[in-house]
């Protein structure tokens, strides 16, 4: 699964922030409807009890504090369950409706934003960026540093285009690790703290790119800036288009960039583990910096990693995918929109071994498309998910995907940043939830 394993993906946490965003609409729960039993929609209730029984063990082991995790097939809820507590300071059971940090997971949600103005005809896919940030035109390329240590630039060949920009194949860093001395410099420069999305642009302008566009892939800012063309291209905040394009069509009334007035013991408590991999630590400072605090209007709203959610929000935004862009009548996205986002974008030239994430790589079984990574050959990957499968995760180790050949949705929701403490829970329940379906015609 693509969920981060680096706390140093926290960093995330403590950036994201601006001009005041949309709150969360006003609640009116529509969860999808219950299937009659697994049964019905192809699944065995026996061997679903195995799925059950790993994810509560992952609680009893002390791995994370509380977990939702939450199936659907054709619609219908398979499974919905929860396990151990929101808050370990308060003893607060978890609960279905329990808010959580989704952070990465809003990057599909921004790239659907995108797309809907694709639609419209507002932008094309290999139009440059600089078509709609003028800021970034004429970048450079860091090919090494010199005798005193300092950057060696060149030119770039071509300004990086939006196909580029929504599959990480454009050059820019992000700044969650060290290893590179461009993600340091966009550390360096709080890029993901900046006070707005025109802020952060121009701060990104002043760092060079980490290979020529289409040459590399490397996770980075790009989704920021896609939220920032959102803006450019209404005249509205990326909250407020989120919310009536996405959010309210689409019935999501928990999901926004903060936590409603009145709701914060709704928002599951955030923690990291002992470096020993012992007992479990309420996140409250995250890379020397306050973790955000969701409940006050962040200061930039971060297309990239600055949502919260409900399981059952996102699993309705995860079904208007795997239906083609449409849920209970209402049409967000055309099929062929859809199946567009889920086209691997990465040129052979730019396979990777390591894309720092978990237990993937990119390669002709497993690719990345616009703003969700895409397996392609999903049995020559060694997984039992079906052909096309759609999927991210979050810092916090959040996870989702969605199969549209089998018609299955699936979210896993935990709050604990630098991994599970164990093995990837993403992988994971893929394998309990398919070896569950024994009568996949149905």
């Amino acid at each position: 699964m693509f969920h981060f394993n680096r706390l140093a993906a926290a960093t995330l946490a403590i950036a994201l922030l601006a001009a005041p965003p949309a709150a969360l609409a006003q609640r009116a729960p529509a969860p999808l409807p219950a299937a009659a039993s697994p049964e019905s929609v192809g699944f065995s209730s026996e061997r679903l009890k195995r799925l059950d029984a790993a994810m509560a063990q992952v609680v009893a082991d002390g791995r994370v504090a509380g977990m939702t995790t939450l199936l659907a097939r054709h619609g219908k809820v398979v499974a919905f369950n929860t396990y151990g507590q929101a808050s370990l300071a308060d003893q607060r059971p978890m609960e279905k409706d329990a808010i959580f940090r989704i952070y990465s997971m809003t990057k599909p949600v921004t790239g659907v934003a995108l797309m809907i103005l694709f639609e419209e005809g507002r932008w094309r896919l290999d139009d440059p960026i600089s078509k709609y940030v003028p800021e970034l035109a004429n970048l450079k390329v860091m090919t090494g540093t010199d005798a005193e240590g300092q950057p060696i630039l060149e030119p770039v060949t071509r300004d990086p285009t939006m196909r580029e920009l929504m599959s990480h194949t454009a050059g820019f860093g992000y700044g969650l690790a060290e290893e590179h001395a461009v993600d340091r410099m966009f550390r360096e420069k709080r890029v993901l703290s900046s006070a707005s999305l025109q802020e952060m642009v121009e701060k990104t302008a002043t760092i060079p790119l980490m290979f020529q566009p289409g040459s590399d892939w490397s996770y980075s800012i790009a989704v920021d800036i896609q939220g920032h063309i959102v803006e450019k291209l209404t005249g509205q905040t990326l909250g407020d288009f989120m919310a009536e394009r996405i959010f309210k069509p689409l019935k999501m009334t928990d999901t926004g960039f903060q936590v409603r007035a009145g709701e914060a013991d709704r928002l599951a408590a955030v923690y990291v583990g002992a470096p020993d991999g012992g007992r479990l630590f309420e996140a409250k400072e995250l890379a020397g910096a306050p973790a955000q605090d969701f409940t006050v209007a962040p200061r930039m709203e971060s297309g990239g990693g600055g949502l919260v959610s409900t399981a059952s929000d996102y699993a309705r935004f995860a079904q208007m995918i795997a239906n083609g862009g449409e849920l209970d009548g209402v049409r967000i996205l055309a099929p062929a929109t859809v199946e567009l986002m889920g086209t691997d974008m990465i040129p052979e030239a730019a396979l990777v071994s390591s894309n720092g994430s978990v237990g993937q790589r990119f390669n002709d079984t497993v690719g990345f498309g616009l703003d969700f990574a895409v397996i392609k050959d999903p049995r020559k990957a060694g997984g039992l998910e079906g052909k096309g499968t759609l999927s991210w995760g979050g810092a916090a180790g959040t996870w989702f995907w969605v199969d549209p050949a089998n018609d299955i949705v699936f979210v896993g929701m935990i709050q604990r940043f630098g991994g599970t403490g164990g093995p990837d829970l993403g992988t994971t329940t893929r394998t309990l939830v398919y070896q569950a379906l024994v009568d996949p015609a149905k």
